[in-house]
C-alpha cells in the first residue's frame, strides 16, 4: 500500500530530519536512539518558542534595540529540567532583569 500524500509541512520535516540523520551519521536502531533524537527535537523546539515568548513579553527582538521601549531586558538562561515520555531533557529557559518573565508553554 501507497503511503498518502504529505502536507507540505510534514515533507519538509521529513526531508530536514532524513538529512540530518545523513548528515550527522545518526542510525536509529532501537526505541532509545529514537527517544534521545525526539527529547533534541523536542528541546529545539520548546527554547525556540520560549525565546519568541520573551520577544512578545519585552515587546523586541533579541538584536533589535533601536525598538526597545521598556526598561526590561533579558538576562541569560535559566536550566530547567522537563519530565517526558521521551525521557528528561534539560531545557534553556530566558530570564529578564527584573524576574517579570512567566513562560505559558513549560
Amino acid at each position: 500500500m501507497a503511503r498518502k500524500k504529505d502536507t507540505p509541512q510534514k515533507a519538509a520535516l521529513r526531508e530536514m530530519m532524513g538529512n540530518y540523520l545523513k548528515e550527522n551519521n545518526v542510525k536509529v536502531k532501537d526505541g532509545t536512539d529514537f527517544n534521545s533524537i525526539m527529547r533534541d527535537m523536542m528541546s529545539i523546539i520548546l527554547e525556540g518558542d520560549l525565546d519568541q515568548e520573551m520577544d512578545e513579553e519585552l515587546g523586541y527582538s533579541k538584536y533589535d534595540y533601536r525598538n526597545k521601549e521598556k526598561d526590561n531586558s533579558r538576562n541569560g538562561h535559566s536550566q530547567k529540567t522537563m519530565h517526558t515520555s521521551y525521557g528528561d531533557m534539560e531545557i534553556d529557559i530566558p530570564r529578564d532583569r527584573k524576574g517579570e518573565f512567566e513562560p505559558q508553554i513549560v
